[in-house]
């Protein structure tokens, strides 16, 4: 892998020694007014944290390329608005540039840290270090001796050490994947994952105290889930999604490039239908999410040209056009082993028959033997699914 994150110098100093503290009081004040930051501690942190040491440059999207931006004033009014930017990115055997890690909105953060209801005592674990930005934060409330966190990426962990050490912050920063938790640390009151992850491992479980709280991104497929807070219960981890859609930069299982998201094999042209279903809209990920319990696995959703693409790795594909007919009506061609599109269809009839129910009606339960139980409103309710082991 050629990794491409490299902190850069400008005009304006990398340091602390910038006029920061008026954006980050600026910032705090902007979250509390939306109704996002509500606990003072959070917001004590919050102003005490310059984020421009853990962003000291990041990466904006031009045509065919990715483009760095540092020590400038768009650099420095970005880093302190609510905008989340991709600080690494990592260069495939094909040459595509992908992102790698990113710094994600304050509000969502701030959001996160709130919902895991972290109180003085408790022992937190991050997975996912990224920039260190939302270590440092944890450090701040918490001491660093309560705070411990992991990354695959040993550039992104030596960065982080460094930035949270000019700070006088020293957490326990590990190297390794996160999957597997931080062994031999005794049990954790909170675990946050900051990555996307296809299936809950129950290691967390583990190193997780009863009654403790795990707060992770779920995505069966590409852009398929959202947050989900579990509880620890003695035989499982149970809890309820989010209401609001989010989601993070998937997990990695080595430090290298992901893998290339797969190609339809165009064995033939496909069928084609009509939908004005649009699958980019946060609302209908849900049914898409549910699909997965019907769908082959590693379906990735991507772009190509007008269209919206959902690839598989068994050949099965689906495309999407991305600007509806005069009448609101999009063209949809699928092909390969399965018919994709008609499967999600399938789950998408069934989702609005019973309301279009958003994200904080359904629930999770996973059990040591891997099976993830997908729920409406209450666990033991008449509609539920069950996604495939990963």
């Amino acid at each position: 892998m050629e990794a491409e994150g490299t902190d850069l110098e400008g005009p304006l100093m990398t340091t602390t020694a910038l006029p920061w503290d008026a954006r980050a009081r600026d910032l705090a004040d902007r979250l509390t007014k939306d109704g996002v930051l509500r606990d003072p501690a959070w917001r004590t942190a919050l102003e005490a944290t310059p984020r421009h040491v853990f962003v000291p440059s990041f990466y904006r999207r031009e045509p065919g390329c990715w483009v760095a931006v540092a020590g400038t004033e768009d650099w420095l009014d970005t880093v302190y608005s609510d905008s989340a930017v991709v600080t690494a990115i990592a260069r495939m055997p094909n040459g595509e540039q992908v992102p790698i890690s990113s710094a994600s909105e304050p509000s969502l953060m701030v959001r996160m840290l709130e919902t895991l209801d972290i109180r003085d005592g408790h022992r937190v674990l991050e997975v996912g270090t990224g920039t260190g930005y939302n270590t440092a934060l944890l450090s701040r409330r918490l001491g660093g001796d309560h705070v411990y966190s992991i990354d695959i990426g040993a550039d992104l962990v030596e960065s982080a050490r460094e930035r949270l050490a000019t700070l006088g912050h020293h957490p326990t920063l590990t190297v390794g994947h996160g999957a597997q938790g931080v062994v031999g640390q005794a049990l954790f009151d909170r675990i946050l994952v900051t990555c996307a992850v296809p299936a809950i491992p129950w290691a967390w479980a583990d190193q997780l105290k009863i009654n403790g709280l795990v707060l992770a991104d779920l995505e069966a497929g590409s852009g398929a889930g959202s947050l989900v807070l579990l509880r620890r219960y003695p035989d499982r981890l149970e809890g309820r999604f989010l209401p609001d859609w989010a989601s993070f930069v998937p997990m990695r299982d080595a430090d290298t490039a992901p893998e290339p998201p797969p190609r339809p094999s165009r064995v033939d042209e496909g069928a084609i239908c009509w939908t004005d279903i649009d699958p980019t809209l946060p609302e209908e990920r849900v049914p898409y999410f549910l699909a997965h319990t019907l769908i082959p696995p590693v379906l990735a959703m991507g772009e190509r040209d007008e269209w919206i693409t959902f690839t598989a790795r068994d050949g099965s594909w689906v495309e999407v056009r991305r600007e509806p007919e005069a009448d609101g009506q999009r063209m949809v061609c699928q092909g390969g082993p399965v018919r994709v599109w008609d499967r999600f269809l399938r789950t998408h009839r069934l989702w609005a028959a019973l309301g279009r129910p958003g994200w904080d009606r359904f629930g999770l339960t996973v059990t040591a033997d891997g099976y993830h139980r997908v729920w409406l409103d209450d666990p033991d309710g008449d509609f539920r699914w069950t996604l495939p082991p990963h």
